[in-house]
């Protein structure tokens, strides 16, 4: 029932796939050779044996952006191994909490009690924030795209991201992924 699920929702989002219709290219360069990536990537055989189909993707999507942003310091959690594999130097920490001046690369589960203060208070134009759980909080997820402090934001489905660089005119994407 859930891949059946899947097919509807690929279905219905076909007309934003494979970045049709975005004119910035630093951003269709984003969805087209790291959010949508279809090659198999260098460390995909090593880790993600995963039984359930959502968990390899997501995963796989860890690895790419930590590949495409090679982090420094990663926020140990279950898809620790697919954020090492994408950046080999990265230090996993314990929480948000033990992290420097700035967060680079962070995955967020939406749930009611999340305080998106000090995420904020935490980030810098070049950190990537990764929000899963947003079909789950719609009013959450919409908080953050209207939210000044941020900039481009992209809709998954499954999860959305979130970059902070002001420099860029503030923008939503839905893509299908």
């Amino acid at each position: 029932m859930q891949r059946l699920k899947h097919i509807f929702v690929w279905l219905s989002r076909i007309t934003h796939c494979r970045g049709f219709g975005i004119q910035s290219p630093t951003d269709y360069w984003l969805v087209r050779y790291v959010i949508n990536e279809h090659w198999p990537y260098y460390h995909y055989a090593e880790v993600g044996r995963e039984d359930c189909w959502l968990r390899q993707k997501m995963g796989r999507l860890y690895l790419r952006l930590a590949n495409w942003r090679q982090p420094t310091v990663v926020v140990s959690d279950d898809y620790s191994e697919y954020f090492k594999a994408g950046c080999h130097k990265a230090e996993l920490v314990e929480s948000v909490s033990f992290v420097g001046a700035t967060l680079e690369l962070v995955r967020l589960v939406a749930n009611d009690e999340l305080d998106m203060t000090s995420i904020y208070n935490k980030v810098d134009e070049r950190t990537v924030l990764v929000v899963e759980e947003i079909r789950r909080y719609p009013k959450l997820w919409k908080t953050i795209v209207d939210d000044d402090r941020t900039g481009v934001t992209f809709d998954l489905y499954y999860c959305g991201i979130v970059l902070f660089d002001k420099k860029r005119t503030k923008q939503h994407y839905i893509i299908n992924f």
